[in-house]
């Protein structure tokens, strides 16, 4: 099992930048494909960007390219999601989620496990 600890979300500006951060517990971290999803007030949970359990491979939603870049650091257990040039329809409450060797699925229902999640604001 692998537990995720969101956090870096805030209160920015239009046009700032954050790094969010994705703490995993587990030695087995490096197995665990990661994706990053939000989650905006009255709309359903979508995919943003996901990094293979071996970083040798990023994807990202066709609306996230450009702005977000998703990263990884094994050896501590984190994953980053870098958001670039915010707008305010960024804002919401961003979820990693981890899956065993998981392909990087666009789709929620692939992952087995979930953050609980980061609140990112972005004011005009």
């Amino acid at each position: 099992q692998v537990q995720l600890v969101e956090s870096g979300g805030g209160l920015v500006q239009a046009g700032g930048s954050l790094r969010l951060s994705c703490a995993a517990s587990g030695r087995t971290f490096s197995t665990y494909t990661v994706g990053w999803f939000r989650q905006a007030p009255g709309k359903e949970r979508e995919f943003v960007a996901a990094i293979k359990w071996s970083g040798s491979s990023t994807y990202y939603a066709d609306s996230m390219k450009g702005r977000f870049t998703i990263s990884r650091n094994n050896a501590k257990n984190t994953v980053y999601l870098q958001i670039d040039s915010l707008k305010p329809e960024d804002t919401a409450v961003y979820y990693c989620a981890a899956e065993l060797l998981g392909d990087s699925s666009y789709a929620a229902g692939a992952y087995d496990y979930w953050g609980q999640g980061t609140q990112v604001t972005v004011s005009s």
